[in-house]
C-alpha cells in the first residue's frame, strides 16, 4: 500500500501503548511503516531537544515516504522554524511525500507554506488518530485506557476513510452538514472561488501573526479549531486576527471544533455560540461553522494550500478541490 514515516517533531509521546497500537494497526491495513529512530525520544517536554527534532525532520523529507506522519501534537515547533530545512522538505512533497499532522503541526505547515508554498495536509496524529484501543484489542489493555479515560472504540471510521483517499490520491473533497440555525444566515449558494486553503489551531496560528512563517493570504477560505480554550480566549485570539485585518481579507471562514473547555456561573450566558455571532456582526463574509476537523476524533483531512471552492446546498456544506494524484 503505502509507506509512511513516524516521527516527532513536537512533544515527547506519553501514551506509548498508543503509538505501538498505531504503528500496529498501519501495518495491519497494509502499509509499510518505519520508524524514525528519536521518535520516542524525551528532553524536557518534548521528543528530543531542538537539534534531535529538527533532523527527525530532515529524516522524513530524506525517507522517501509516501506520508510523513507525525506521532502527536502538543508544543515545539515554533521554536525550530528558522531552522527547518525548508528547501529539502519542498523537494520531498515534489517527490511525492505528503505531510501529515494538525495541532502543534500548524505551525509547520503555515510555515512551509509561506516559504515555499508547497501544500501539506491537516489530519491526525499516529497516536490519537490510529492509537485508539478498539474492540479486538486486549481486555487487559481496555481496562486501562477506560482508567485513563479513553472511551473510543478503535480509529474514526471517516477519519480512516479520508486518510485512505489520501494515499489512493482520489480525495475529491469533504462534506458536512450545517447547524440547524445556518438556514437564517442566507449561506446558500457559491461562498469561495479557487480560494487557497489554509488555517488549522487557533493559539498556534496567532502565535505566527508578525512573522516570516504567517502566510500572507488573501482571498482564502480560512479553518480555525482549538482545545482546552474558553471562549473568551477564543474570542480574544480571533480579535487579534480581525484587528489585524486577516479575517476581513478572506472569503469565508470555516469553523472546526472547540473542545474540553468549561463555563462558569460567571460566564451568565456568554458561550461559544455568542462568540460566533459576534463575529459574524463584524465580518461581511461568511462564517460557517460544524466542520469536522480538529481534536476529536471524526476529522477530515484537509490540504493546507489548495486551492478549493466552498458551496453551501441547503444545509449541506462542500469544501471541493477535485482529484489530487500522486506525483
Amino acid at each position: 500500500m503505502a509507506h509512511i514515516y513516524i516521527y516527532s517533531p513536537s512533544g515527547a509521546v506519553r501514551d506509548r501503548a498508543a503509538f505501538r497500537r498505531g504503528v500496529k494497526r498501519l501495518e495491519s491495513l497494509g502499509h509499510e511503516v518505519e520508524v524514525d529512530p528519536s521518535a520516542l525520544d524525551s528532553w524536557q517536554r518534548f521528543a528530543g531537544d531542538d537539534a534531535t527534532r529538527l533532523a527527525a525532520i530532515g529524516r522524513a523529507a530524506a525517507s522517501g515516504a509516501d506520508v510523513a506522519l507525525t506521532s502527536r501534537g502538543g508544543f515545539g515547533l515554533t521554536r525550530l522554524l528558522p531552522d527547518l530545512p525548508y528547501r529539502q522538505i519542498a523537494k520531498s512533497i515534489d517527490k511525492g511525500t505528503e505531510f501529515v499532522g494538525f495541532s502543534d503541526f500548524t505551525a509547520f505547515q503555515l510555515a512551509l507554506l509561506a516559504k515555499t508554498g508547497k501544500i501539506s495536509w491537516s489530519g491526525p496524529a499516529l497516536c490519537e488518530g490510529f492509537g485508539p484501543l478498539g474492540s479486538s484489542d486486549d481486555a487487559s489493555l481496555k481496562g486501562k485506557a477506560e482508567a485513563s479515560g479513553a472511551g473510543q472504540d478503535g480509529p474514526d471510521e471517516i477519519m480512516l476513510a479520508c486518510f485512505d483517499d489520501l494515499i489512493h490520491g482520489v480525495g475529491e473533497g469533504t462534506g458536512w452538514r450545517l447547524p440547524a440555525d445556518s438556514a437564517k444566515l442566507g449561506l446558500e449558494g457559491l461562498q469561495a472561488r479557487h480560494a487557497p486553503l489554509w488555517g488549522g489551531n487557533l493559539a498556534v496560528l496567532v502565535s505566527l501573526l508578525g512573522t516570516p512563517y504567517f502566510p500572507q493570504i488573501k482571498k482564502g477560505v480560512l479553518f480555525l479549531e482549538d482545545v482546552g480554550e474558553h471562549p473568551y480566549r477564543i474570542e480574544r485570539m480571533l480579535s487579534q486576527l480581525l484587528l489585524s485585518g486577516v479575517l476581513a481579507q478572506q472569503q469565508a471562514i470555516v469553523l472546526g471544533q472547540f473542545t474540553d473547555y468549561s463555563l462558569s456561573s460567571h460566564d451568565k450566558g456568554y458561550s461559544l455560540a455568542k462568540v460566533v455571532e459576534w463575529l459574524r456582526g463584524k465580518l461581511k463574509i461568511p462564517v460557517l461553522t460544524g466542520l469536522p476537523f480538529g481534536h476529536v476524533p471524526t476529522k477530515v483531512l484537509l490540504p493546507v494550500g489548495l486551492h478549493v471552492e466552498l458551496l453551501v446546498e441547503n444545509r449541506e456544506a462542500l469544501l471541493l478541490w477535485g482529484h489530487i494524484h500522486k506525483h
